[in-house]
């Protein structure tokens, strides 16, 4: 007898072909896929992954690149209109406080006003203050302006900067007529700030101005008026002298004023503040005060006229 098959032939056989007897070969074990070796599918797969990688890399570098060259493009600078330019100071007057004008020239000067000190020795000898009275430093080495009766007789000068610093002074000219004196301090503060000064040839009544000063020693002080007149004569009741050429002035003023500055509103000195009128014995002001124009105040120390 004999025996079975054991594998099909690899052939099919032909159609109306008899099946063998033992009924449908058994199938075949599945050949493995085709392809390279496992050893060499793993380095081409590690090859993806850095290609992959690498792509990835110069698209972020491309993107942040761009965003780079978005972010540098400057827009071309807008032409302002005169629309832009009211709207602008309409907002700023809107929202913000601005100063006085008078507050601007008195904010011009203050650091150049001075207090200045006068002191005397009694019968036995005690220093005592005598006076007080104001001054402006016009030249910045501690070259100061003020009146000549708040230094006159006077053992010992002091004044007082706006910072506080305090120096003693001497006097190097005096100016009879005008009830003028200039001081230099020994002592000068590193930022020492000149007033500037100005000729009075443009000044007319009605103009305003502000006066500085320690008047009965407070101060600084500010007080705002107007020019009254030009050309004022006056007795001076402390020297007697008949005083010409004054600027009168309605800002308020009274002892201790003396030898502050007179200031226009375009922060510069026109006149020195000498005296005030009041008909009384009493020393205190009732509207007139009397001012040196600062071309006579600038010729006693030797500064040229405007």
């Amino acid at each position: 007898m004999p025996r079975p098959a054991r594998y099909s032939p690899s052939r099919r056989p032909a159609a109306g072909a008899a099946l063998p007897p033992d009924g449908p070969p058994a199938s075949a074990p599945e050949a493995p896929p085709a392809g390279p070796p496992p050893s060499a599918a793993a380095p081409a797969t590690r090859r993806s992954r850095t290609e992959a990688a690498l792509w990835s890399a110069v698209l972020v570098l491309a993107a942040l690149l761009a965003a780079a060259l978005w972010a540098g493009r400057q827009a071309p600078p807008q032409r302002l209109t005169q629309d832009d330019i009211d709207a602008a100071v309409l907002h700023t007057l809107q929202t913000r406080t601005l100063p006085s004008p008078t507050a601007r020239a008195a904010a011009a000067v203050a650091p150049s006003v001075v207090r200045v000190v006068g002191f005397a020795r009694t019968k036995k000898g005690k220093e005592v203050e005598r006076g007080v009275g104001s001054g402006v430093v016009i030249v910045d080495r501690g070259v100061i302006l003020t009146n000549l009766h708040v230094v006159q007789g006077m053992h010992r000068v002091q004044v007082t900067f706006a910072d506080g610093t305090e120096s003693p002074a001497r006097v190097t000219g005096i100016q009879p007529q005008n009830d003028l004196a200039v001081l230099q301090a020994q002592q000068v503060p590193d930022d020492l700030q000149a007033a500037p000064l100005r000729s009075t040839q443009n000044l007319r009544p009605g103009d305003p101005v502000v006066a500085l000063g320690f008047p009965f020693g407070i101060g600084p002080s500010v007080s705002a008026g107007v020019v009254s007149g030009l050309e004022r004569e006056f007795d001076s009741p402390e020297s007697g002298q008949e005083m010409r050429n004054l600027i009168q002035f309605d800002a308020a003023a009274n002892p201790g004023n003396s030898g502050g500055p007179l200031v226009t509103m375009d922060g510069e000195v026109v006149g020195i503040v000498t005296a005030i009128l009041n008909p009384t014995s009493a020393r205190t002001f009732i509207g007139i005060g009397f001012a040196v124009p600062i071309e006579n105040a600038a010729s006693a120390v030797g500064m040229p006229p405007f």
